[in-house]
């Protein structure tokens, strides 16, 4: 996103920044990092501020467009990837050891210290992998009292107003972080409080406990309850801490937690929260009734908050580590003996529902799956669900039946009967469509292909009719897979209507839809070499894409167009007309009576599908089927 408008004043503030000195550096001076994401590229530029200053000095302005893939990013990867390389470009600036405050149009730091790829994401997971561990190293250096990355949401810098305003310096503060916890006065640790909160599901019911450890009296406080989450615990461990506060009488509570969720809220999140009635986005915050009675205790009490790494190496641990550990066994969650079995059954039920999210692979492949995902299981689990998994018996069962699945199937079938049809995706045009309806004749291997902007039921049959029942006649039978653009209402009752058997196929058994497979890989690599390496135009090279998968062949292998007989008439075989050099050739076209003779004419022109326009000897013209063709 570039700003053109405001070019001369970004010329002159530049100027005036080195006619000032180098970067200044000091526990008050505030490093401001803008990035944001537009509609052709990333910007971001960074500021410095001390107090006293009407408004920022600027360090630097960058930006660039997208590359490759980058523009088919979601809002907030584009926003997330601005971000990254911001702060790539502040470090080089700046620094790692001083503290930068990030102002993104979008929140990312709180997808960057979740971890976890969201399902809606276009980047890879390598590229997601590279994101989280910069920003989240960059995040936790600097000095212990002060994260290296603090995130506020602002307004972009524009016209006079560069600088931050006095009531977004009083969000950003960390006046209230609690020191580390062995810097505390002896006097003072008696105040101090580590929080944590867990959950897990025992038999159908999901549990939590939430814990207060006191390393003073070396004594742990909990409270449990049942339906919320870890994240809900955390929260109910604040205000078991605040309670136990409250009723010694306390002047002010130091709390130590592993949450970031926690540290954020404490150090600024309330504030807005509570300016914004408890919405966000127009709708209510997440667990309002628990964020409005611990800002309501806040204001009454002192409370100072301190993030802690959690899962510390012991070789690297410290005290305050250590206390934390003791507080997260505390908030554990212990199951007796009656609730063993019902824990077994909930584990079952997430190792059926990883089988299942996987794409029901072996036992080795669903236990990485689910332990990427964060979900612990054990291989006896597992083992049991595949052996009960019906789908997997069925999988079983087609293999051993080799000719259901394979070239056996189609014996029964002649040109046009049977099809197989799919889905591919493509970057989008500027059109609109990125998806390809692909339709492959079953005993010839021949593809049509139809374009559409989204893959739809409605788009399926369009397809379908213009395609294939018009150029090839209607089909007997049509395979498909079990996406919800074909296992439908609207599908079945078309089907039903034209009289075609309409077959799904099993679910993750590749070799049942092997013929229409094959033909979307080889469609691909057609439109990858027409667009030169890319996918660049491929609606524009989709025809000739699908000539060349349809002439393709080999030394020892005709392509779909060069195929083998497959009419039988009155028990003698037809020949179907090759398509190459047919053009002004003499032919005879088969008559409707076997009685009849065959009428001679001369091929003048190709017609819709595998049909050619014929002259007749009399000078009539005739549209006539290839297979209805006898060369001469």
């Amino acid at each position: 996103m570039h700003i053109p408008e405001y070019s001369q004043i970004i010329k002159q503030e530049i100027a005036h920044a080195v006619a000032l000195g180098p970067v200044r550096t000091g526990p008050d001076v505030k490093n401001v990092l803008y990035s944001a994401a537009g509609n052709n590229g990333l910007s971001w530029s960074l500021w410095q501020k001390v107090p006293g200053e009407t408004r920022g000095r600027p360090l630097g302005f960058w930006s660039r467009s997208y590359r490759g893939s980058e523009a088919n990013y979601t809002p907030t990867e584009k926003e997330i990837l601005a971000a990254y390389e911001g702060v790539q470009a502040a470090s080089e600036v700046i620094g790692t050891e001083t503290q930068l405050l990030l102002a993104p149009q979008l929140p990312v730091l709180g997808w960057m210290f979740k971890g976890e790829v969201p399902s809606t994401h276009h980047a890879t997971d390598a590229t997601w992998s590279k994101w989280i561990a910069l920003i989240t190293q960059l995040a936790r250096m600097g000095k212990l009292n002060c994260p290296g990355i603090l995130e506020i949401i602002t307004n972009w810098p524009e016209g006079e107003n560069f600088g931050l305003t006095d009531e977004e310096q009083e969000q950003v503060t960390r006046a209230e972080e609690a020191p580390p916890y062995n810097q505390l006065p002896a006097e003072e640790m008696h105040y101090a409080l580590f929080t944590d909160g867990s959950c897990r599901i025992v038999g159908m019911n999901r549990k939590w406990k939430a814990a207060v450890w006191s390393p003073t009296r070396q004594v742990a406080e909990a409270t449990e309850g049942e339906g919320g989450s870890s994240q809900l615990a955390e929260l109910k461990a604040v205000q078991l801490a605040l309670d136990i506060a409250e009723r010694e009488g306390w002047p002010r509570l130091y709390l130590y937690t592993d949450s970031w969720m926690v540290a954020n809220a404490l150090w600024g999140w309330l504030k807005r929260w509570k300016e914004a009635n408890w919405q966000r986005g127009g709708k209510p915050i997440w667990a309002a009734k628990e964020w409005k009675d611990i800002a309501t205790r806040v204001e009454r009490l002192p409370v100072k908050v301190r993030h802690v790494d959690a899962h510390i190496p012991k070789s690297r641990a410290n005290e305050e580590h250590r206390n934390n550990e003791q507080v997260d066994r505390a908030a554990k969650i212990e199951v007796s003996k009656i609730d063993l079995d019902w824990e077994h059954k909930g584990e079952l039920f997430l190792a059926r529902w990883a089988h299942d999210a996987s794409g029901h692979q072996g036992r080795d492949a669903t236990y990485k799956w689910a332990r990427d995902r964060g979900v612990d299981l054990t291989m006896d689990s597992i083992s049991q669900v595949i052996h009960d998994c019906e789908t997997c018996a069925a999988i079983k069962q087609a293999k051993r039946v080799k000719p259901l699945w394979y070239g056996g199937r189609w014996s029964k079938y002649k040109y046009g009967e049977a099809w197989q049809v799919d889905y591919i995706t493509l970057p989008q045009t500027r059109q609109g469509k990125r998806y390809v309806l692909t339709m492959v004749e079953a005993t010839t291997g021949w593809l049509e292909t139809y374009p559409v902007p989204h893959a739809t039921a409605r788009n399926t049959i369009l397809g379908l009719e213009k395609q294939v029942l018009w150029r090839h006649g209607t089909p007997e039978r049509i395979e498909s897979d079990n996406g919800t653009h074909f296992k439908n209402s609207l599908i079945n009752t078309w089907a039903r209507e034209h009289g075609i058997e309409w077959v799904y196929h099993i679910p993750y058994h590749a070799p049942a839809a092997g013929k229409v497979e094959r033909h979307n890989a080889l469609l691909k690599t057609q439109l990858k070499a027409l667009g030169g390496g890319s996918f660049k135009n491929w609606e524009q090279h989709l025809a000739k894409a699908t000539w060349l998968v349809n002439t393709r062949g080999s030394t020892n292998r005709a392509g779909p167009a060069q195929a083998e007989p497959l009419h039988t008439i009155d028990g003698d075989k037809v020949p179907v007309v090759h398509a190459r050099g047919l053009l002004g050739k003499t032919v005879w076209i088969k008559s409707a009576s076997s009685t009849d003779k065959p009428i001679r004419g001369v091929v003048f022109a190709q017609g819709p599908g595998c049909t050619w326009w014929i002259m007749q000897k009399d000078g009539t013209t005739r549209c006539v089927p290839q297979g209805d063709l006898i060369v001469g």
